[in-house]
C-alpha cells in the first residue's frame, strides 16, 4: 500500500477553509437569521452546515480519508451510519418522554414517608 504524498498548498488551502467557516460561524451566531426569515431554527441550520462542511474537510484532507482506497471509504460511511442509528435510537427516545407534565414535577410522599413524621 503506498502513501499518497499531499502538497502543503492543500493543507494550507484546507485551513485557509476551516478558519473562514470559523469567521462564518462566529458572524452566523451574531445574527438572528430567525427574524430575518421567519423560520426560527434557521441559525441552527446554518451553524450545523458550518460545522458538518468542516467537519467533512478534516476528515477527507487530514485524516486522508480522500486518497484511501474503497474500502476506507466504506469504513467510515459505515461508522456515520451508526452514528446516525444511535442518535435517532437517542432522539426518539428522548422525544417520547414527557418531561412538562405538571404531575412529574411535584413532590409526594409516600405512605411510609408519612408515618416516620
Amino acid at each position: 500500500m503506498s502513501e499518497h504524498i499531499v502538497s502543503r498548498k492543500i493543507y494550507y488551502v484546507v485551513f485557509g477553509a476551516l478558519m473562514l467557516g470559523t469567521i462564518l460561524t462566529v458572524a452566523a451566531a451574531n445574527v438572528d437569521f430567525g427574524a430575518l426569515t421567519g423560520f426560527k431554527p434557521m441559525n441552527d441550520i446554518i451553524a450545523m452546515t458550518i460545522a458538518v462542511t468542516k467537519a467533512v474537510l478534516v476528515i477527507l484532507f487530514f485524516m486522508h480519508v480522500r486518497y484511501g482506497s474503497r474500502l476506507i471509504m466504506v469504513a467510515v460511511a459505515a461508522g456515520f451510519f451508526w452514528l446516525a442509528i444511535m442518535l435517532v435510537l437517542t432522539l426518539s427516545d428522548y422525544q417520547s418522554r414527557r418531561w412538562l407534565e405538571p404531575d412529574l414535577r411535584k413532590t409526594t410522599t409516600t405512605p411510609s414517608q408519612a408515618e416516620h413524621r
